[in-house]
């Protein structure tokens, strides 16, 4: 059955899913039904089409700004940086951040080439200063990558007089000491709050 292969083939390239997770999702579709089949692929084919980057921040949207750009109740003094559009539904869905985001779309890497061009800092800067941000919050991961581009955002932020923060990072939620590894451990105890 090659069309059933390739289907399989296709859904492994996606990201988390092996050959196995393929391989139940394609037999699932050939059970499913076909009015759902049909509207899954219509999406899957015009997604592309009609979801782009917002302008402004750089998060996806379905018109030239995304819903938090347009959003006139937003605190304009603050911004969020963030890697990826996918960081900025993670942040979104805690209900505790109601400023305005900048997607970095990567981190500086020089190894790969990604600069501070590639990602567009000198944009971010000008935005900061129209809108008037006083603070901006550098949420990367905390990863070799993620600590060199907050640091570059820090430095470049701190001459133009705006507060920069970086969100704490640590042990987990419900997580064991016992299992942390060294680094999580020292980060959680410089980022201790009083009690």
């Amino acid at each position: 059955m090659e069309r059933l292969e390739r289907l399989i083939g296709h859904f492994s390239r996606l990201p988390g899913i092996g050959k196995k997770s393929a391989s139940r999702i394609a037999y699932w579709i050939l059970e499913a039904d076909h009015g759902f089949v049909d509207t899954f692929s219509q999406e899957m084919g015009e997604i592309q089409n009609h979801v782009t980057r917002c302008k402004e921040c750089g998060n996806y949207a379905e018109s030239e700004l995304c819903v938090v750009c347009a959003s006139p109740v937003r605190e304009r003094h603050q911004m969020c940086v963030v890697e990826q559009p996918k960081d900025v539904a993670t942040i979104e869905s805690t209900g505790e951040f109601r400023g305005l985001y900048h997607v970095l779309h990567g981190v500086l890497s020089p190894l790969d080439g990604v600069g501070p061009e590639e990602l567009g800092l000198l944009h971010m800067r000008e935005r900061v200063a129209r809108e008037g941000v006083h603070e901006v919050i550098v949420a990367t991961n905390p990863t070799l990558e993620g600590d060199s581009t907050a640091l570059y955002i820090q430095r470049m932020l701190n001459e133009e007089g705006v507060q920069v923060s970086r969100i704490a990072s640590g042990l987990p939620v419900g997580g064991d000491m016992e299992y942390a590894d060294k680094l999580s451990i020292a980060r959680a105890l410089r980022a201790r709050q009083s009690v």
